[in-house]
């Protein structure tokens, strides 16, 4: 008698599933062999299996060249896993998901435990026909919209000359995500993604409602959002979050009184005068010499204000320089926050990115450029925008792209308040989009919330609870979660 009802319950489950219209998960088609995914500074690697995907450039033209999507899989610890993987979507645009996950693997411990990790490089990224222009972070600071237009120019010709760079765009790449997802046979996947993976994990729930079990969306891309003209706003409000910070705190009060004057002052300086200096490069060591301008300011403050950690030293930094005349901590600390992006970042990608899915929709916003131009950032990163994609080809925008999600799948969002690019606003914006959303806000904290403590647990908990129907997390453990302290010396914070 159990064994017919067993069989009973089975052919009731089947005939469910017919009826809700969900054929059965597609088999496994891709072989996987050992490998091992190195940090890009090769301070640590992983072993995982690897395997390629091929999918034609052009998506509508199956006779085009192809593109052969880089994927890596991190199996369940447990022989009793979950069938639902975590797909990891990175930022950038323009950073590949698997270097991206060798920088931050601990966070996603706890999900492994039960789940397999599924990173698939976005299409013009890491090992899947990446972009590569080669010119450097402090280059495009400094470069005029002129420059900024030549360079982009010769990385655009260099890279036509092998790929159809109008076929990179969010658009494209979620049937690439759905094609590897079919490909090793899962029914659903959840998806954690940041910066601007939470836009393409976002666009996959809009085309793959039925595929998607949940979405961790961290530092959050609302669809509705065009990025670019708010960016100076939101990054001279997260700096002033930081000053404020300060000023609220005894001991950076005490040593620096209002690290805002400093600010001020020093921009007012490196606008008519630029600073010589002669410092060891932070990365290799080598002598090095440097022109630390205005624009160079810019990117330190707007690199600095991405981390807590960064955040942490600036009220000294731009007090040594201002009140010292001692730039080399400032110009360190920007130096080595860009060596980061250099080697990893496919601005190619990045470009066919925003060139389609951002710049052509400048015309339709507000844009105050007398607002802007008092912001540290000012217009120059917008008109460098501009300038790149005059003549960077536009790709396939799905219509509805940048339209409202109307989203049954339930989100997790986690937002820094201090965040210079994607403010908690955009996060509150974001989850309006869907039924079932949490929004969290970590007071203080900048870019992108992974590895604060306990986010590990409450990723964890919110997928399982998707699964079971109950996805709403308790973040108790959030609370007591303070920014990292500032740095009153050069020896650390105050004791």
């Amino acid at each position: 008698m159990p064994h017919r009802k067993r069989a009973l319950t089975l052919l009731l489950a089947l005939a469910a599933s017919a009826l809700s219209g969900e054929a059965p998960a597609p088999a496994p088609t891709l072989g996987f062999k050992p490998c091992r995914l190195e940090h890009p500074l090769g301070l640590v690697s992983h072993e995982a299996e690897c395997s390629q995907v091929i999918v034609p450039e052009n998506r509508a033209d199956p006779a085009s060249r192809a593109v052969a999507l880089f994927v890596a899989r991190l199996p369940a610890l447990s022989r009793r896993h979950k069938p639902e993987p975590l797909f990891v979507l990175a930022g950038g645009p323009g950073l590949g998901a698997a270097t991206f996950y060798t920088t931050v693997a601990p966070a996603f411990a706890r999900i492994r435990r039960e789940r397999d990790i599924v990173l698939v490089d976005q299409r013009g990224t890491g090992q899947s026909a990446a972009l590569i222009c080669q010119f450097d972070e402090q280059q495009m600071w400094e470069a005029g919209e002129a420059e900024t237009a030549r360079v982009m120019q010769e990385c655009r010709k260099l890279l036509a000359k092998n790929q159809d760079l109008a076929q990179y765009t969010t658009s494209v790449a979620v049937q690439d995500l759905d094609a590897v997802r079919s490909a090793l046979g899962y029914d659903r996947i959840a998806l954690y993604g940041s910066s601007y993976g939470t836009r393409v994990a976002q666009h996959y729930a809009r085309r793959h409602p039925e595929r998607t079990l949940a979405l961790v969306l961290d530092g959050v891309v609302p669809p509705t959002r065009i990025l670019g003209p708010s960016t100076p706003l939101d990054a001279e409000a997260s700096l002033r979050e930081i000053f404020a910070r300060c000023r609220a705190d005894r001991a950076c009060a005490t040593r620096f009184g209002d690290p805002e004057a400093d600010y001020r002052e020093l921009r007012e300086k490196l606008s008519t005068n630029v600073a010589h200096l002669q410092i060891s490069d932070p990365v290799s060591g080598a002598p090095r010499e440097l022109d630390f301008s205005a624009a160079l300011l810019a990117g330190a403050l707007r690199l600095a204000s991405y981390s807590g950690d960064q955040a942490a030293l600036l009220p000294l930094s731009l007090h040594l320089a201002n009140d010292a005349g001692q730039y080399g901590p400032l110009a360190t600390q920007y130096l080595l926050a860009a060596a980061g992006y250099d080697d990893v970042l496919a601005y190619g990608m990045h470009n066919s990115v925003v060139c389609s899915e951002d710049v052509p929709f400048f015309a339709m916003q507000t844009i105050d450029r007398e607002q802007l131009s008092a912001t540290f950032l000012g217009t120059s990163q917008l008109d460098a925008l501009q300038a790149l994609c005059k003549d960077w080809p536009s790709g396939p925008v799905d219509a509805d792209l940048h339209a409202p999600l109307a989203s049954r799948v339930p989100a997790l969002l986690l937002s820094g308040g201090a965040d210079p690019v994607t403010p908690p606003a955009f996060g509150e914006e974001a989850a309006k989009g869907f039924a079932d959303a949490q929004h969290i806000v970590l007071p203080g904290q900048g870019h992108g919330q992974l590895l604060q403590p306990c986010v590990d647990r409450l990723m964890a908990q919110f997928i399982d609870g998707a699964a079971a129907g109950t996805p709403q997390v308790d973040a108790a453990c959030l609370r007591g979660l303070l920014p990292t302290p500032f740095f009153i010396s050069l020896n650390g914070p105050a004791p």
